[in-house]
């Protein structure tokens, strides 16, 4: 069911990035924390601008939301701030009225999106992971580990330097993976944030689909060096 969202400032990290979660309304900030860390990103709360501002400056998460209106130090004011600092980090406005401040304006203290409030949890990660993705340098949407390298911009995944065949939904689990090393995953956190909350009824997708990774990344399928079983839980990805 979609989360309806108040009023709120948020940080949010994909994977090992960052999401700060700045917002003066505690059940909403414990809220969106609990959906953030379900989907595999890593939240950091803070119930006002000033220690919003204060931790995305120390600890430069990956991409902040923020409430625009807020007493004391308003969202507007952080965005204002952070940028002043030279600051690039993507930053996403939540609006409480689509007709508060117009896209040209929030564009302009440096926001790099707005959401207008109440919006559902689907249409908050749709846009997190947007703008994310659109704020990753070209020059870094190459990973690789052992002899395997994925081109993200391309969709491309290479071996020894030899492309591979896999289907978009092998694609999208290995991404996952590579997104959160060294992280216990459950099959319900990979089968929500690779398929989508609606599109299997089980888990078993989920093992059959690291099989197939297995087959054809792992020197040795049969004995896992980077796809590892986790038992009772799921699965860990060491690179």
């Amino acid at each position: 069911m979609p989360v309806r969202l108040a009023s709120c400032s948020v940080t949010i990290s994909l994977g090992m990035q960052t999401v700060l979660v700045i917002d003066d309304d505690r059940s909403l900030r414990d809220t969106i924390g609990v959906m953030l860390e379900q989907e595999g990103f890593h939240a950091l709360l803070a119930g006002d601008g000033a220690s919003g501002f204060n931790q995305a400056v120390e600890l430069k998460p990956g991409l902040i939301l923020v409430d625009l209106r807020m007493p004391g130090l308003s969202g507007e004011e952080v965005c204002r701030q952070l940028r002043a600092t030279g600051m690039t980090t993507p930053l996403i406005v939540l609006s409480a009225m689509c007709g508060e401040m117009d896209k040209v304006q929030l564009l302009e203290i440096g926001a790099d999106d707005y959401v207008v409030k109440p919006f559902g949890a689907r249409e908050l990660l749709a846009r997190i992971r947007a703008v994310l993705r659109r704020a990753t340098p070209e020059d870094t949407r190459v990973i690789g580990f052992a002899d395997v390298e994925v081109d993200l911009t391309r969709r491309v995944v290479t071996r020894r330097g030899e492309e591979l065949k896999v289907t978009r939904a092998e694609y999208n689990l290995l991404t996952f993976f590579l997104q959160n090393p060294d992280r216990a995953l459950t099959r319900e956190m990979i089968l929500n944030s690779v398929w989508g909350y609606d599109s299997f009824p089980n888990t078993r997708t989920v093992d059959a689909h690291v099989v197939r990774l297995r087959q054809k990344l792992e020197p040795d399928s049969g004995n896992p060096r980077h796809f590892l079983t986790v038992h009772g839980v799921g699965y860990r990805f060491l690179p």
